[in-house]
């Protein structure tokens, strides 16, 4: 009787949010379940944010909003990657949307034609496959090794082009892993798609500040770069802003106006109000950011440590970001009472309704038999979840 279409049926839900489903339910229920599976700080929005956001309302800005967002925030974006990043934008180049996630699938819709290659390293955060399959571009999934990091190298990119290639989505610090490129690895891809002038770079940098090795770099750095880059980023992570629904893009003017195109047929501008609480975030003091970011610095340490006590769990010490994603393969294969733990994603459920904590399974990554835990939580709550975890896994034969 209802019609829902090829493209809609052909997604996943995300696992993620499927997971923080779950999750609700089971504490709606009465079950004391730690959740560690959404990817949000869980800090407060800092105060004089919310304060700019009231003023804001008390000063009327209630009406719409440019389709690219306000100037004074765009500028204020220029502000800050020339500031941060070294990279010179003008306001016509930066277009703000309802979060990061908007403008990454705005970006692939402006670009990618149906039957267009998108190299995806992986593994890699849940929605990308999925926002390329929406555009009706093919995924190429190139995997990065545990031993590197997770990361993906010069090598694998250059044996990954084909004719077809017309993007490489990269991100860094990467959900799910923590890993970060260095500016000699994002060196490296620059030297290989400088010989692929048909291939555009989407760089998702939405983790930039929450990092634990000094500074992060973009490739829109690099020679030759900047000019096949478009930029993601936005306030949710480093600034504790995730409800507020505020990402940008920064990219080549032609492809700040597609976007521009596109964004105006379907959702047009972001809220004001929150547009305002953003660029107060970017014009504003600066310290709640690092403060946030020696706290998950601090959390990254203490599950690390506490993760290498779980039997069968090898761990990667995350260079940034607030997930950890252990490998989990020595857990397969064991029972629990008269069930095969024969999967990540059994071991996920097993995790969920025996030791009532909530993480996501590595195969929503592309990388089975490894587990996506978020340490965007008290201490209080890692040292439990693990003691859990650990008494839980203990009890499989």
């Amino acid at each position: 009787m209802y019609q829902i279409s090829n493209r809609v049926q052909s997604l996943s839900v995300s696992a993620t949010l499927a997971m923080l489903q779950k999750t609700n339910e089971l504490r709606a229920s009465g079950v004391d379940v730690i959740g560690m599976s959404a990817g949000e700080p869980d800090f407060n929005t800092p105060d004089f944010i919310k304060a700019a956001a009231r003023k804001a309302i008390d000063d009327n800005y209630s009406r719409y909003t440019a389709v690219a967002g306000y100037e004074s925030l765009r500028r204020a974006v220029c502000d800050k990657l020339k500031r941060e990043n070294g990279l010179d934008y003008e306001p016509a180049q930066i277009v703000v949307g309802n979060g990061a996630k908007q403008e990454l699938a705005n970006t692939l819709l402006a670009i990618i034609n149906p039957g267009d290659e998108v190299i995806i390293p992986v593994p890699a955060w849940v929605s990308y496959v999925d926002m390329v399959k929406l555009a009706e571009g093919v995924p190429v999934l190139v995997h990065g090794a545990p031993e590197n990091d997770f990361k993906i190298t010069a090598e694998q990119l250059k044996k990954a082009i084909t004719p077809k290639s017309r993007l490489i989505m990269l991100n860094s610090p990467c959900n799910p892993t923590g890993s970060v490129y260095s500016a000699k690895e994002l060196e490296s891809f620059a030297e290989v798609l400088r010989e692929h002038k048909q291939i555009m770079i989407l760089s998702d940098e939405i983790y930039e500040h929450i990092n634990y090795v000094g500074g992060t770099s973009s490739i829109a750095s690099c020679e030759g770069m900047k000019e096949r880059t478009i930029v993601v980023n936005g306030v949710s992570k480093a600034y504790a802003m995730t409800g507020w629904r505020i990402g940008y893009l920064a990219a080549p003017l032609p492809l700040a106006k597609a976007v521009t195109k596109l964004q105006g047929q379907y959702t047009s501008g972001a809220s004001s109000i929150a547009q305002k609480a953003a660029e107060a975030a970017y014009t504003g003091p600066q310290e709640c950011v690092e403060e946030m970011r020696k706290a998950f610095e601090r959390r990254r340490d203490l599950i690390c440590e506490l993760a290498e006590q779980v039997p069968g769990w090898t761990v990667n010490r995350p260079q940034g970001a607030f997930y950890l994603f252990p490998c989990v393969k020595g857990v397969l294969g064991k029972k629990a009472g008269g069930k095969v733990i024969a999967t990540s994603s059994d071991y996920v459920m097993y995790l969920l309704e025996e030791a009532h904590v909530a993480c996501v399974d590595g195969a929503a990554f592309c990388a089975d038999g490894f587990i996506r835990l978020s340490y965007a939580t008290s201490d209080e709550n890692i040292r439990e979840a693990l003691r859990r975890i650990k008494e839980a896994t203990e009890k499989l034969s």
